[in-house]
């Protein structure tokens, strides 16, 4: 087993459990890191779930870190306990767990470091047999492969390697290791197909594992091609980090792609191909349409689909003479007052507006009264103005009531117009 070249110079954390595969890996880059100029530590995580031989395989960990001047973090957690709050499941609530501890590994997180995990071949086509029989996309079957965390790069130096040789080095290295008896039971799904499966497909087909690997490395590197033409195509923009685009197209495979990429990113995970098939047939819909799933309202725009989150929290009211400037729910709003008329833009009379004046965005039963004249309610007039239904929400608003005075970026109300007594200009700098 040699280390490959590409970890030259990294601050690299080992996520250690005591068992085979992470002390083989701990070792391994122990044994190079000189070599290779790697900062080397190590981090634990002790998931509460195996009683007292979870404990003892922490403090083996602690013991050979100790003995072997590796830096060492260790994290508990009770994580059935945690899966009852939240209603996940015990391996989720798991692997969130191990994850945010993780991103803990490091006081600072920079480009040159990365946590190392101990996955190998097996776990791969574990993991790729999972997907498969799961009917998973494609993406699926890309396996386990080197990624990102938030902004934290997770490597897998024995990817590569089979289980046989990990045990190959153990042997031949002599390294300690603690045996994980949850490994031996076929309570989780994995350990089925690590017990039952994958031996019956390497007996039915030698070398199904390294056949699995081939096939997952091809299937990644279709995946990476589609994740470059997305990005590079535009597919996907950021409204003020309040609403998605996603750009309409009639190619399902690339559609697909980027509607998973906008609903992960929204942090939504139980999505099925339902849900993205309902999304590419909202793309032929009528301008207006809606789907609503996970949380999530997507409208059709005419040119894209818009995504927004039901559970955005909606900012609180600010009183309009205590409005500091900047943004307000996401929005940029500045409000530049002066003696005299501004040569361009939305502008009122400031002593018009009252002391009870708020900041806010739209409610139901608000009213506005058009420049010029003529009242009418605040969704009339935004439908009068072909305001899209998708963006009314996040409109700045300066309104007494249910009186609006201001739709900023968009009209003042007559109520608040400047005439000839006005001294006080406020012009409106709102760029919807």
């Amino acid at each position: 087993m040699e280390l490959f070249s590409d970890y030259r110079g990294m601050k690299i954390c080992v996520a250690v459990s005591g068992g085979k595969d992470s002390m083989a890996l701990l070792h391994l880059l122990k044994s190079h890191a000189q070599e290779y100029g790697i900062t080397l530590s190590a981090l634990n995580c002790e998931h509460g779930l195996r009683g007292s031989a979870s404990l003892r395989d922490s403090a083996f960990v602690a013991q050979y870190c100790r003995a072997n001047d590796i830096p060492l973090k260790t994290f508990s957690a009770d994580c059935a306990l945690i899966a009852k709050q939240t209603g996940a499941s015990v391996e989720e609530a798991a692997r969130t767990f191990r994850y945010g501890c993780y991103l803990k590994a490091f006081d600072e997180i920079t480009e040159d470091c990365a946590v190392a995990t101990a996955h190998h071949k097996d776990d791969n086509a574990e993991t790729v047999l999972f997907n498969l029989a799961r009917g998973s996309a494609v993406g699926g079957l890309c396996g386990i492969r080197d990624g990102f965390y938030g902004n934290l790069r997770i490597i897998r130096p024995l990817i590569n390697f089979t289980r046989a040789d990990i045990d190959k080095y153990i042997a031949e290295n002599r390294v300690p290791f603690v045996e994980d008896e949850s490994n031996f039971g076929d309570d989780y799904t994995r350990n089925r197909i690590r017990h039952t499966v994958l031996p019956a497909l390497e007996s039915a087909v030698p070398g199904a594992a390294d056949g699995i690997f081939r096939l997952s490395r091809l299937a990644a590197e279709d995946e990476n091609y589609f994740a470059e033409l997305i990005q590079g195509g535009g597919f996907i923009t950021d409204y003020r980090g309040i609403a998605v685009f996603l750009r309409v197209c009639d190619k399902f495979p690339v559609f697909g792609r980027a509607a998973v990429r906008v609903i992960r990113g929204f942090g939504k995970k139980d999505y099925t191909e339902s849900h993205v098939r309902a999304l590419y047939a909202l793309q032929s819909a009528p301008r207006g349409n809606k789907y609503r799933f996970l949380g999530l309202t997507v409208c059709n725009d005419g040119e894209r689909l818009v995504f927004t989150d039901n559970r955005l929290p909606e900012p609180a009211p600010v009183r309009y003479n205590d409005y500091a400037g900047g943004a307000y729910g996401g929005m940029p709003l500045e409000f530049t007052q002066s003696k005299a008329a501004p040569a361009r833009g939305l502008y009122f009379d400031a002593d018009k507006i009252p002391q009870s004046a708020v900041i806010r965005f739209r409610r139901d039963g608000d009213r506005f009264k058009k420049f010029g004249g003529g009242e009418k309610s605040l969704g009339d007039f935004f439908t009068d103005r072909k305001i899209p239904p998708w963006q009314r929400n996040f409109i700045p608003l300066i309104a007494d009531g249910a009186r609006v005075l201001a739709v900023c970026g968009v009209e003042i109300s007559d109520e608040v117009k400047a005439d000839a007594t006005t001294v006080n200009y406020t012009w409106i700098n709102c760029t919807l």
